[in-house]
């Protein structure tokens, strides 16, 4: 792009010569592969097909196959019921459809349909300022709940009715309101129901609500987020008219927001996981909502096997299931609960036009940015929302963008380009919902993150890659890979979809539509299959299931992703030689952890090292704890060397070490109130404020854990459980450590922290994320012998005389890097896991 923007930088003539050759044209076509190979980077206008009206039927009543709303024809089509809708765009009468060949699918299908044109519900954008706005920082918002979605209690009872009395008025506009009654009459009628809602159509918020007067007990909602169970529950406190925490509540990891009053709970699927561990039944549920079913996480799956499995032991015949999806594969689900009922109701309000491209191209970032310029000169007013596969992507187009912007001809609106990826801090994800003055146009640069779980206002058209990057455990490496694949059918029409919530809008596919027929699968492969099942086998073993091949998978992951994970829980020691579970792991299980950090914190605590060793796995759990610079390599450079002056032992031992001393000098502020001065602190590194607190939430909750476990550890005597409580408040209570720039004191911190024992426990989870060093500074995986690079992020990058290393994350783009590395001693491998180094030798000799 760099010619592009020459060609803009010199002058009036080249912008007029520019225009002219955006008016000829040629075609072009986009794969939806990631390519490395150059193109001709010259401005060709696009040519995409001609518009394509999604809500109009053919005159045979049955829609087309690549038709991006889900139309009742479809549904029924898809379902393989016979009896044909009309395709008025009035609002019909929610109709029961029966079809006594249809036994092989589902034994009842309801398609409620709602008028095709509707005032935008307000409820979203509710929501969204229930969680952005709350805060004016531009830092990470509070991932684990707290104050942030908390009502005030001295807010009074009537004042809340009042509210959600003026509140009630949007709820009955939503689509799916208009069909309470039915609804509750199958769930009611039915031990388990699918419902298909479509974004938009309210069923995350109101269903829970019409089926709190029939239950006696609680009804639990599942969320595969933690913010998003957070907020739907402070939603529905509004609309309810109760205190957050009280009727409805929320609970997630570390955070327990219910009361002994609650009657619906939105929590996580993996709280719902320990609920089950707790109490196999599920005894104070009596109705369970498995909502967002569609992104199919391993966790999703593990709960509906799980409730399959009450159900066909008989002993809750009272449990309700109610399965809620925003796709079209609610025929998994139904066959999975022998051919369940499925309900359909409509979410979609206005129509969106499809334009595909032609022919094809290799540089995804080039195309994008000359559609976006096309779509900016062609089109009226309006957003765009952009979908790319990663990070990388995003932060190259917001760059060529913004300077390209002021570049560009003046008759069309002012381009403002703005990034929406995980990795960015939610105060700068603030600023898609900002409302620009004067002739502006915002143009959202977004990952997947954007497809479900964010509305944005104004936005009217979609720029598809069709792209999208996707983590996939090879379980024979023991790895995970980072890969950018084709996005499915489903997610295409989802992001699709983005473009009609308040308008007619259009997307512009950056590939064929033939492509789109032939090539993309019509569903996302579920996680449970590309990624590892460790957790879920754990939870099983733990839960007595011993014949893992024949259990009731969803879909099974299959019998050498099983074998590994039994392997990789014998090697951490939850398994013994029989298979059978440890009562290490037991204590792995209970523990709000991925297996692996279970046992570094165990062992820390072992070791006597528990409290440095809670710090930096809390840290570990925040997600965005250190946020990334961007692709400014000058400014990159100058924050990892501010940065380093506050690691001096995390330069020269690793990763672990230097998020132990980050958070030390966090803590030592945060202590002293001096926040101002602290949030600078973070703001100038490039670290998240409220990441930091969370940690602190995170280290107090995993404390208690860690207690609770000793405490109910039958496999020892009282008496050597009163020891090991003793020693574990022995080695909490110690007084923090406090950094000292004197370098004289540099060998004393060293000693405190006793980084040999740290780092041990560290290689009781992680030995097989091991590397030796070669004489060349590459480095070989102590399991397989691969090659691996250290990751440019780590302190350790470039680092000389590396004997070994350890890392947390082994992810694979261009090539294999190890993240999080930590540099440790051969004589530590050989203790902890000398099967690892003697594996190793054969490899590299080999």
């Amino acid at each position: 792009m760099s010619e592009l923007i020459q060609n803009h930088a010199n002058g009036q003539d080249q912008k007029k010569r520019k225009r002219k050759r955006l008016k000829k044209g040629k075609t072009e076509e986009i794969q939806p592969q990631a390519s490395d190979v150059r193109v001709n980077r010259t401005n060709k206008k696009l040519k995409f097909g001609d518009d394509d009206e999604l809500l109009k039927l053919p005159e045979d009543g049955k829609s087309e196959a690549n038709d991006l709303d889900v139309e009742p024809s479809r549904i029924v089509a898809d379902l393989a019921v016979s009896k044909d809708l009309s395709t008025s765009a009035e609002p019909q009468t929610p109709e029961l459809i029966q079809d006594q060949a249809q036994k092989s699918t589902a034994k009842e299908t309801l398609v409620l349909e709602k008028p095709l044109v509707q005032k935008v519900e307000k409820r979203k954008k509710h929501v969204k300022k229930t969680f952005y706005e709350s805060d004016n920082d531009d830092d990470d918002d509070d991932d684990y709940g707290g104050s942030l979605f908390n009502v005030g209690n001295k807010t009074s009872r009537a004042s809340l009715r009042e509210q959600a009395q003026r509140l009630l008025e949007s709820r009955q506009s939503l689509p799916i309101y208009l069909h309470k009654d039915k609804i509750v009459d199958y769930v009611t009628r039915n031990q388990v129901t699918v419902i298909i809602g479509e974004t938009g159509s309210g069923k995350s918020t109101q269903i829970p609500q019409f089926l709190m007067p029939l239950n006696k007990k609680r009804i639990a909602v599942t969320q595969p987020r933690r913010v998003a169970a957070a907020s739907l529950a402070a939603r529905v406190s509004e609309e309810y008219g109760c205190v957050l925490g009280q009727e409805i509540g929320y609970q997630v990891r570390f955070s327990n927001v219910t009361s002994p009053s609650t009657k619906v709970n939105y929590l996580t699927d993996g709280m719902l996981i320990r609920e089950l561990m707790l109490d196999a039944t599920l005894s104070k549920y009596t109705t369970i909502v498995i909502d967002e079913a569609h992104e199919r996480t391993v966790l999703t799956d593990l709960i509906l096997g799980f409730l399959k499995q009450i159900i066909l032991s008989k002993k809750r015949t009272d449990l309700k299931i109610v399965v809620m999806s925003a796709t079209l594969n609610a025929e998994l689900f139904s066959k999975f609960f022998d051919h369940a009922p499925i309900l359909f109701v409509e979410g979609k309000m206005y129509p969106v036009s499809r334009h595909y491209l032609g022919t094809s191209s290799e540089d995804i970032v080039d195309t994008m940015i000359r559609a976006v310029v096309q779509v900016n000169m062609s089109e009226q007013e309006g957003d765009l929302l952009c979908f790319l596969p990663g990070q990388e992507e995003i932060d190259n187009c917001v760059n060529i963008l913004t300077t390209l912007a002021p570049e560009l001809p003046k008759e069309a609106p002012m381009i403002v380009a703005l990034p929406l990826y995980a990795a960015l801090s939610p105060g700068k994800q603030l600023k898609i919902f900002e409302k620009l003055s004067g002739r502006k146009r915002k143009v959202i640069l977004a990952t997947n993150i954007a497809e479900t779980s964010i509305t944005v206002s104004g936005v009217k058209y979609v720029i598809d890659s069709g792209l999208r990057k996707v983590k996939v455990w090879k379980h024979q490496l023991g790895l995970s890979t980072l890969l950018t694949t084709p996005i499915s059918q489903a997610s295409a029409k989802q992001r699709a979809g983005r473009a009609g919530r308040e308008s007619a809008g259009k997307v512009f596919r950056l590939y064929s539509e033939k492509l789109f027929l032939n090539k993309l699968p019509k569903q996302q492969e579920s996680e449970i299959l590309r990624n590892d099942v460790i957790l879920p086998v754990l939870t099983l073993k733990k839960m007595g299931v011993d014949d893992l091949l024949n259990w009731t998978w969803l879909e099974h992951p299959g019998r050498d992703s099983i074998i590994s994970a039994l392997g990789t829980l014998y090697t951490l020691g939850a398994l013994d030689g029989q298979g059978k579970v440890t009562p290490l792991g037991y204590k792995m299980a209970i523990m709000p952890l991925p297996p692996a950090l279970s046992a570094v914190l165990i062992e820390g605590f072992n070791r006597g090292v528990v409290r440095e060793v809670i710090d930096i796995i809390s840290c570990l759990s925040v997600d965005n704890l250190i946020l990334n610079v961007g692709g400014n390599g000058e400014l990159r450079d100058e924050i990892n060397f501010k940065r380093r002056q506050y690691c001096p032992l995390g330069t020269k031992l690793g990763d672990l070490i230097a998020l132990k001393e980050y958070f030390d000098f966090f803590k030592k502020m945060y202590d002293s109130k001096n926040t101002a001065e602290l949030k600078m602190w973070c703001k100038d590194l490039f670290f998240s404020f409220k990441g930091f607190k969370n940690v602190l939430k995170v280290r107090h909750q995993l404390t208690e854990y860690l207690t609770a476990t000793v405490k109910q550890d039958t496999s020892i005597s009282d008496q050597e459980r009163s020891l090991q409580l003793k020693n574990l408040k022995a080695q909490l209570g110690r007084s923090d450590i406090e950094d000292d720039d004197d370098e004289d004191d540099f060998k004393e911190l060293l000693h405190l922290l006793n980084i040999e024992q740290i780092l041990k426990s560290f290689l009781k989870g992680y030995a097989s994320n091991t590397a030796i060093g070669m004489p060349d500074r590459s480095f070989r995986t102590c399991a397989t012998g691969q090659l691996i690079s250290i990751h440019p992020s780590s302190n350790l990058f470039g680092k000389s005389g590396l004997d070994a290393v350890m890392y947390i994350e082994y992810v694979y783009t261009m090539k294999a890097y190890g993240r999080n590395c930590s540099q440790i001693e051969l004589s530590w491998l050989q203790e902890m896991a000398p099967n690892m180094l003697s594996g190793a030798k054969e490899s590299i000799n080999e």
